[in-house]
């Protein structure tokens, strides 16, 4: 796959059993929800990989070392440039993440560790249409928030430290308020993440063979996933 003059940015939280994916237990146990966290982001990750981004980065938060499969999330950020979250509240966080990630020049797309689903071939089309775009790329998720977003210039990521995260609206906010602050916004395909445990086994349905499908069966919380 030919490279794109592109940063793909993950956003991604340590695995940790009671830190990451709470909203999944019950009925899942914490570890269950942890082990199914550290999958879609080892998805992510190899999906991200594959991609034809000339640059990776990794914004981390969390202990690794207490993080399920923490030794194939070092493996796999090794493709990464790491840098840790940093802000007050997961808006100002984002917007730190975009500055980070900008640093090379090039373009930023951002997505976080819900979506396995997501390919390289899908992420790379999502790069190429932030390329052509003149403002910005917003990718909106199923549950009224946004999966994925690019811009050119860093600046317009800073809107974020102002948007209500994690709400019905989150998506519409974030696409107005880059609006009204001169960008234009052009959508992405629409994705469904993972939040709720009725979540999993649709998104594993579209998983094929990764880590996030086979594990969502481990756990009874969805059937043996189709292929790709």
């Amino acid at each position: 796959m030919s490279t794109l003059p592109f940063t793909l940015l993950v956003v991604a939280k340590a695995p940790v059993a009671g830190f990451a994916k709470t909203r999944l237990t019950p009925p899942l146990s914490p570890s269950q929800a942890a082990e199914l966290a550290a999958a879609s982001l080892l998805d992510t990750l190899t999906a991200a990989a594959a991609s034809a981004a000339a640059h990776l980065v990794l914004a981390w938060t969390g202990d690794l070392d207490r993080a399920q499969s923490r030794t194939d999330i070092a493996l796999a950020a090794k493709d990464f440039e790491v840098v840790e979250q940093c802000g007050n509240g997961f808006g100002e966080r984002l917007a730190n993440a975009h500055a980070a990630a900008a640093r090379t020049g090039l373009p930023v797309l951002q997505i976080g560790m819900d979506t396995p689903q997501a390919g390289p071939e899908l992420l790379t089309e999502c790069g190429a249409r932030l390329l052509g775009a003149s403002g910005a790329v917003l990718g909106p998720a199923t549950d009224g928030g946004w999966w994925a977003l690019g811009v050119h210039d860093p600046r317009a990521a800073r809107v974020l430290a102002d948007v209500p995260m994690s709400t019905a609206r989150t998506g519409d906010l974030t696409r107005e308020s880059l609006q009204r602050n001169g960008y234009q916004v052009e959508p992405l395909i629409e994705l469904e993440d993972v939040d709720h445990y009725d979540d999993i086994a649709r998104v594993a349905g579209t998983c094929g063979g990764g880590r996030f499908g086979a594990a969502a069966v481990r756990f009874g919380a969805a059937d043996v996933p189709a292929s790709r």
